[in-house]
């Protein structure tokens, strides 16, 4: 964002003369105007002060400095008027065509129709050339309809950008469904589903599913979901996913979230949580391709116990937190390249190798929540390409992360199970109405 600077003062020696006379001058007059309040001084003295203060030079002298600290900078708004282009406005302005040229190559990234909303005030910010050069732009908000606006404005390097900024959203809430022919990914995509909601569904069934190995071919899913648009109808964002169902191997599993945006959980119909201390697999669209146990090391060339299991995927895939905690490392780790450790708790650890990146923030002491992205998919260090190495620490001991029986979730009761049971009926009527309405 741009950020005012107050102007530097150059003043040549002769000019030095007159500012510091004019401090001086600044700090008799404030001694005279006190005595004259505190009504000790005679007419005389008056008749002094009346003529310092109207003297010549005092007068020029004020009008040099107070011009020397005023800033270059302008601020106006200027009201939109009907066949107003931003060009248009820029140059009645007198900014310069560099940044005339760049302004409206960064709104047309951001607005397609390239049209301003007449009948709104438009804000401006420049800086005025003290030569024969033109203005040089600062900042201008340009309203784009009634909730959204295109901020441009300076960064540090002192190079125009742009930001969409969107005051007001409008929240709709979508139901989606289909059958899986190849991948969960691949069917959902085909069902206009968001990618951030498809990862969140991934999320919440892994869980209960392992996606490479329990998905088969004509298995079903249906999400309920929130989407968040501007007033052009365009979309901005996903929300949460309220309902989730998965027909998978002949097994049905249905999940309500439940609780509120800081503490919510899922839930299936029987008040039992889906989340688990850990989920099975921390990384979609990805095959396994080397298990648990003695194998023959695909770079050593002898056999050699394998403490953990890999999954093959392209790179860049992100991998999530398999369970919350806490990074306890993220850095190089030798052979296993760039990795992360997690702590869980006092009995589960979990550590992810060959990543080709961390994701943003990624160091030791960070907290973490389950699902959470926490790097990409690489082939650093001992590797013969892209893949993860995930292992699965209890107590100390390295195990078999697909073998694994995890506890079980928390059960609600009483009041909440009551209050639970409320919402699970109002979901499933909302659904029902929903269907009822796409099929006529």
């Amino acid at each position: 964002m741009f950020k005012f600077n107050i102007p530097k003062i150059n003043l040549t020696n002769k000019e030095k003369v007159f500012y510091i006379s004019f401090i001086s001058f600044s700090i008799i007059l404030i001694f005279i105007i006190a005595d004259i309040a505190s009504k000790q001084i005679n007419k005389k003295q008056s008749q002094i002060t009346y003529n310092l203060v109207s003297n010549k030079d005092f007068s020029n002298l004020k009008k040099f400095v107070f011009k020397k600290i005023e800033s270059p900078f302008v601020s106006i708004k200027y009201l939109i008027k009907k066949g107003d282009t931003l060009g248009k406005i820029l140059k009645g302005q007198k900014i310069n065509n560099q940044d005339i040229g760049k302004t409206i190559q960064l709104f047309k990234s951001h607005n397609k129709k390239s049209s301003i909303l007449a009948g709104n005030d438009l804000e401006l910010v420049f800086k005025k050339s003290n030569s024969m050069q033109k203005n040089s732009l600062q900042k201008i908000v340009i309203p784009i309809t009634k909730s959204i606006n295109i901020e441009i404005f300076r960064d540090e390097s002192g190079g125009l950008v742009s930001e969409k900024i969107i005051n007001r959203l409008f929240k709709k809430t979508r139901l989606v469904e289909n059958k899986i022919e190849n991948s969960l990914y691949a069917s959902a995509t085909a069902a206009k589903m968001n990618p951030d909601v498809i990862v969140e569904f991934a999320r919440i069934f892994g869980f209960e599913i392992d996606f490479q190995r329990d998905i088969r071919k004509n298995d079903r899913f249906q999400v309920l979901f929130e989407s968040y648009y501007d007033d052009n109808d365009e979309y901005v964002k996903s929300g949460s996913i309220i309902y989730a169902f998965m027909s998978v191997n002949n097994r049905e599993i249905s999940l309500y979230k439940f609780g509120d945006d800081e503490g919510y959980g899922y839930f299936d119909p029987n008040g039992k949580s889906v989340e688990k201390a850990l989920m099975k697999t921390p990384i979609n669209g990805a095959r396994l391709s080397s298990p648990f146990g003695l194998r023959k090391h695909p770079i050593l060339g002898y056999n050699k116990q394998h403490n953990g299991t890999d999954f093959a995927a392209p790179s860049g895939t992100p991998i999530m937190a398999s369970g919350s905690g806490v990074v306890v490392l993220a850095k190089w780790c030798g052979g296993g390249g760039n990795c992360i450790k997690i702590k869980h708790n006092s009995t589960y650890q979990t550590v992810y190798a060959h990543m080709k990146s961390f994701a943003r923030g990624m160091k030791a002491g960070k907290k973490v929540r389950q699902g959470e992205i926490i790097g990409y998919v690489g082939s650093t260090g001992m590797s013969t390409g892209p893949h993860l190495h995930y292992e699965v620490i209890v107590n100390g001991k390295k195990v078999n992360s697909q073998k694994l029986k995890l506890p079980s979730g928390k059960v609600l009761k009483s009041k909440e199970r009551q209050d639970f049971e409320i919402h699970r009926i109002k979901t499933d009527v909302l659904i029902a109405e929903m269907l009822e309405r796409n099929i006529n």
